[in-house]
Protein backbone atom coordinates (compact mmCIF):
# COMPACT_ATOMS: atom_id res chain seq x y z
CA UNK A 1 0.00 0.00 0.00
CA UNK A 2 0.79 3.30 -0.70
CA UNK A 3 -0.01 6.84 0.29
CA UNK A 4 -3.00 7.38 -1.87
CA UNK A 5 -3.96 3.98 -1.11
CA UNK A 6 -3.93 4.26 2.15
CA UNK A 7 -5.69 7.82 2.55
CA UNK A 8 -8.58 5.75 -0.08
CA UNK A 9 -9.32 3.16 2.37
CA UNK A 10 -9.59 5.03 5.46
CA UNK A 11 -11.93 7.47 3.14
CA UNK A 12 -13.91 4.30 2.41
CA UNK A 13 -14.15 3.12 5.63
CA UNK A 14 -14.96 6.28 7.17
CA UNK A 15 -17.92 6.75 5.12
CA UNK A 16 -19.13 2.65 5.27
CA UNK A 17 -18.31 2.10 9.27
CA UNK A 18 -19.79 4.98 11.15
CA UNK A 19 -17.93 2.63 14.97
CA UNK A 20 -14.60 2.58 13.08
CA UNK A 21 -15.35 6.26 12.16
CA UNK A 22 -15.17 7.31 15.40
CA UNK A 23 -11.68 5.76 16.20
CA UNK A 24 -10.42 6.78 12.89
CA UNK A 25 -11.18 10.47 14.27
CA UNK A 26 -9.19 9.94 17.68
CA UNK A 27 -6.21 7.82 15.70
CA UNK A 28 -5.96 9.96 13.08
CA UNK A 29 -3.87 8.14 9.88
CA UNK A 30 -3.36 4.72 9.76
CA UNK A 31 0.69 4.43 9.41
CA UNK A 32 0.82 0.96 7.74
CA UNK A 33 4.13 0.53 5.75
CA UNK A 34 5.30 -2.22 3.55
CA UNK A 35 8.96 -3.68 4.53
CA UNK A 36 11.79 -5.36 2.27
CA UNK A 37 13.74 -7.45 4.25
CA UNK A 38 11.21 -10.59 4.39
CA UNK A 39 13.75 -13.10 5.41
CA UNK A 40 14.02 -11.17 8.79
CA UNK A 41 10.64 -10.40 8.80
CA UNK A 42 9.47 -14.18 9.19
CA UNK A 43 12.32 -15.08 11.64
CA UNK A 44 11.50 -12.31 14.13
CA UNK A 45 7.22 -13.44 13.73
CA UNK A 46 8.49 -16.96 14.36
CA UNK A 47 11.03 -15.66 17.45
CA UNK A 48 8.00 -13.65 18.83
CA UNK A 49 5.10 -16.28 18.82
CA UNK A 50 3.61 -16.79 22.08
CA UNK A 51 5.76 -14.33 23.75
CA UNK A 52 5.44 -10.62 25.15
CA UNK A 53 6.73 -7.85 23.27
CA UNK A 54 9.44 -7.10 26.01
CA UNK A 55 10.47 -10.39 25.30
CA UNK A 56 10.18 -10.90 22.15
CA UNK A 57 12.21 -7.89 21.59
CA UNK A 58 14.78 -9.00 23.93
CA UNK A 59 15.23 -12.32 22.18
CA UNK A 60 15.34 -10.46 18.58
CA UNK A 61 18.12 -8.27 19.50
CA UNK A 62 20.08 -11.06 21.05
CA UNK A 63 19.36 -12.87 17.67
CA UNK A 64 20.04 -10.15 15.66
CA UNK A 65 23.26 -9.39 17.73
CA UNK A 66 24.95 -13.06 17.11
CA UNK A 67 24.76 -12.76 13.84
CA UNK A 68 25.57 -8.95 13.66
CA UNK A 69 22.51 -7.91 12.31
CA UNK A 70 22.53 -9.67 9.24
CA UNK A 71 21.37 -13.11 9.73
CA UNK A 72 21.37 -15.06 6.66
CA UNK A 73 19.73 -18.42 5.97
CA UNK A 74 22.96 -20.29 5.30
CA UNK A 75 24.59 -19.29 8.60
CA UNK A 76 21.60 -20.08 10.45
CA UNK A 77 21.39 -23.38 9.02
CA UNK A 78 25.00 -24.09 10.41
CA UNK A 79 24.33 -22.10 13.87
CA UNK A 80 24.29 -25.02 16.57
CA UNK A 81 21.03 -25.68 18.28
CA UNK A 82 22.51 -24.78 21.58
CA UNK A 83 23.94 -21.62 20.46
CA UNK A 84 20.07 -20.67 19.42
CA UNK A 85 18.77 -21.94 22.66
CA UNK A 86 21.64 -20.02 24.69
CA UNK A 87 19.91 -16.54 22.54
CA UNK A 88 16.42 -17.27 23.95
CA UNK A 89 15.09 -19.94 21.43
CA UNK A 90 13.18 -22.52 22.57
CA UNK A 91 14.04 -25.95 20.97
CA UNK A 92 11.11 -25.83 18.93
CA UNK A 93 11.93 -22.49 17.55
CA UNK A 94 15.35 -23.35 17.05
CA UNK A 95 13.82 -25.92 14.79
CA UNK A 96 11.29 -23.49 13.04
CA UNK A 97 14.34 -20.96 11.84
CA UNK A 98 16.25 -23.65 10.50
CA UNK A 99 13.24 -24.99 8.66
CA UNK A 100 12.47 -21.81 6.94
CA UNK A 101 16.21 -21.23 6.30
CA UNK A 102 16.02 -24.80 4.93
CA UNK A 103 13.30 -24.47 2.71
CA UNK A 104 15.18 -20.93 1.44
CA UNK A 105 18.55 -22.48 0.46
CA UNK A 106 16.73 -25.05 -1.23
CA UNK A 107 15.02 -22.73 -3.33
CA UNK A 108 11.74 -24.54 -2.33
CA UNK A 109 10.47 -20.88 -0.93
CA UNK A 110 11.56 -17.97 -3.33
CA UNK A 111 11.13 -14.93 -1.12
CA UNK A 112 11.83 -12.75 -3.91
CA UNK A 113 8.83 -13.68 -6.20
CA UNK A 114 6.06 -13.26 -2.82
CA UNK A 115 5.17 -9.70 -3.95
CA UNK A 116 4.26 -10.95 -7.54
CA UNK A 117 1.94 -13.77 -6.00
CA UNK A 118 -1.79 -13.38 -4.72
CA UNK A 119 -2.94 -13.85 -0.81
CA UNK A 120 -3.64 -17.24 -1.15
CA UNK A 121 -0.56 -18.47 -2.98
CA UNK A 122 1.52 -16.49 -0.33
CA UNK A 123 -0.30 -18.22 2.29
CA UNK A 124 -0.44 -21.70 1.12
CA UNK A 125 3.77 -21.42 0.65
CA UNK A 126 4.43 -20.36 3.66
CA UNK A 127 2.44 -22.46 5.40
CA UNK A 128 4.74 -25.53 4.52
CA UNK A 129 7.19 -23.67 7.13
CA UNK A 130 7.40 -25.44 10.69
CA UNK A 131 5.85 -22.86 13.06
CA UNK A 132 4.17 -20.80 10.87
CA UNK A 133 0.64 -20.69 10.41
CA UNK A 134 -2.34 -18.53 9.15
CA UNK A 135 -1.98 -16.01 11.84
CA UNK A 136 2.09 -15.59 11.07
CA UNK A 137 1.36 -15.25 7.22
CA UNK A 138 -1.36 -12.53 8.07
CA UNK A 139 0.42 -10.41 10.10
CA UNK A 140 3.32 -10.80 7.01
CA UNK A 141 1.01 -9.87 4.30
CA UNK A 142 -0.52 -6.85 6.46
CA UNK A 143 2.83 -5.66 8.36
CA UNK A 144 5.61 -6.61 5.83
CA UNK A 145 4.22 -6.74 1.97
CA UNK A 146 1.41 -4.25 3.15
CA UNK A 147 -1.40 -6.32 0.89
CA UNK A 148 -5.07 -3.84 1.69
CA UNK A 149 -7.11 -6.45 2.30
CA UNK A 150 -6.35 -8.87 4.89
CA UNK A 151 -8.86 -9.90 8.01
CA UNK A 152 -6.41 -12.14 10.43
CA UNK A 153 -9.64 -13.22 11.78
CA UNK A 154 -7.80 -15.86 14.04
CA UNK A 155 -5.80 -12.72 15.99
CA UNK A 156 -7.55 -12.60 19.97
CA UNK A 157 -6.87 -8.48 19.56
CA UNK A 158 -8.84 -7.90 16.41
CA UNK A 159 -11.58 -10.41 18.25
CA UNK A 160 -11.40 -8.39 21.18
CA UNK A 161 -11.54 -4.85 19.68
CA UNK A 162 -14.36 -6.51 17.68
CA UNK A 163 -16.04 -7.32 20.75
CA UNK A 164 -16.43 -4.10 22.39
CA UNK A 165 -16.68 -1.92 19.44
CA UNK A 166 -19.25 -3.69 18.09
CA UNK A 167 -21.07 -4.52 21.70
CA UNK A 168 -20.59 -8.29 21.32
CA UNK A 169 -21.57 -10.45 24.47
CA UNK A 170 -18.62 -12.40 23.86
CA UNK A 171 -15.48 -13.02 21.54
CA UNK A 172 -16.31 -12.95 17.93
CA UNK A 173 -15.42 -16.34 15.97
CA UNK A 174 -14.01 -16.43 12.85
CA UNK A 175 -17.47 -16.90 10.69
CA UNK A 176 -18.87 -13.85 12.78
CA UNK A 177 -15.60 -11.56 12.17
CA UNK A 178 -16.43 -12.45 8.65
CA UNK A 179 -19.32 -11.25 8.78
CA UNK A 180 -19.05 -7.89 10.61
CA UNK A 181 -16.37 -7.04 7.43
CA UNK A 182 -19.26 -7.75 5.15
CA UNK A 183 -22.05 -6.31 7.21
CA UNK A 184 -19.70 -2.62 7.70
CA UNK A 185 -18.26 -3.16 3.89
CA UNK A 186 -14.28 -2.99 5.24
CA UNK A 187 -13.32 -5.04 1.51
CA UNK A 188 -10.99 -4.16 -0.37
CA UNK A 189 -9.60 -2.52 2.75
CA UNK A 190 -9.56 -5.26 5.64
CA UNK A 191 -6.26 -4.67 6.25
CA UNK A 192 -6.76 -1.13 7.23
CA UNK A 193 -10.16 -2.07 9.32
CA UNK A 194 -8.11 -4.24 11.23
CA UNK A 195 -5.14 -1.70 11.66
CA UNK A 196 -7.87 0.84 13.87
CA UNK A 197 -9.48 -2.34 15.86
CA UNK A 198 -5.58 -2.67 17.05
CA UNK A 199 -5.34 1.35 17.94
CA UNK A 200 -8.38 0.83 19.37
CA UNK A 201 -7.19 -1.43 22.24
CA UNK A 202 -4.20 0.53 22.17
CA UNK A 203 -5.83 3.73 22.93
CA UNK A 204 -8.45 1.99 25.76
CA UNK A 205 -11.35 3.46 23.17
CA UNK A 206 -14.48 2.28 24.98
CA UNK A 207 -18.54 2.52 23.45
Amino acid sequence: MNSLEIENGIKYIYKNDRNLASIIDRAGKCNLRPRRNYFNALLHAIIGQQLSVKAASSITGKFNSYYNNSPLPEIILSTPDSDLRGLGLSNAKAKYVKDLSGKIVGKEILLERLPRKKDEEIINELIKVKGIGIWTVHMFLIFTLGRPDVLPVSDLGIRKAAMVIYNLRKLPDEKRLVHISKKNNWAPYNSIASWYLWKSLDMNIEF
